[in-house]
């Protein structure tokens, strides 16, 4: 897994395409949630689309690994997420393309759903929130640009491998000691355990299909080594010829 050895500012990238869509889907849907259920109390949305532990496992509400992902509970969270979203997913997004850039949130952010069922199978708190996609898009930018400069706490500039050791650390830690909330930290430390694991995994992947390759191209060549020697012939001198 190749690392870029930028040591620039990471602040304010241009916003890529789906990193754009992302952050208008998400914002278009705490618009159409939040705004009922702040001012008219309407929260069906949230009972069936949050993701509630004891409906996955007893209900089967799969499809609450996916939706919990968009809705937020105020505005500065939702801020907040998209923020750390385009701060962070935009250079991933210029790196691997769009395909890849979105199937890697999907997966984080799903992750860091089943991490939380997993830990709390019966809960009846629910979790909203995209911060286990952005905790994994943190670790993939970590990992990749480890030299980039960010800014901790938006004033103190630090080299993104510690800022993401330093997020690591607190998240682990109120995981362990926050039983759950609407903003599961168990959820975040997921995302991150996914994204980690799917990067590290595609080195090995990487390895695998290498040693295949070299399998197979020495298979092709002792392939032809046959087929050259069936071909081959003497002249009068006894020498081979080809």
């Amino acid at each position: 897994m190749p690392r870029y050895r930028d040591v620039s500012y990471a602040l304010f990238p241009p916003l890529t395409p789906m990193v754009k869509k992302i952050v208008i889907f998400t914002s278009a849907a705490f618009v159409v949630t939040w705004i009922p259920a702040r001012f008219w109390g309407w929260g069906y949305p949230y009972g069936v689309f949050a993701l509630r532990p004891w409906d996955v496992t007893h209900n089967l509400f799969v499809w609450q690994l996916v939706t919990y992902l968009f809705l937020h509970a105020e505005p500065f969270h939702i801020i907040f997420n998209m923020f750390g979203v385009w701060m962070f997913g935009s250079d991933l997004e210029r790196l691997w393309g769009p395909r890849k850039f979105l199937f890697y949130y999907f997966l984080t952010g799903i992750g860091a759903g089943i991490l939380d069922v997993v830990v709390h199978p019966s809960a009846l708190t629910a979790t909203i929130g995209c911060s286990g996609a952005f905790y994994g898009l943190l670790v993939a930018f970590g990992l990749l640009f480890p030299e980039r400069i960010v800014l901790f706490a938006l004033i103190i500039p630090m080299r993104a491998k510690w800022f993401v050791l330093i997020f690591a650390g607190i998240e682990f830690l109120y995981s362990l000691s926050t039983p759950g909330s609407t903003i599961s930290h168990v959820a975040h430390v997921g995302g991150m355990l996914f994204g980690l694991a799917y990067l590290r995994g595609g080195g090995l992947r990487y390895r695998l299909e290498l040693r295949y390759q070299e399998w197979r191209r020495a298979r092709l060549r002792r392939k032809f080594e046959v087929y050259m020697h069936k071909h081959e012939k003497k002249d009068e001198a006894g020498r081979w010829i080809n």
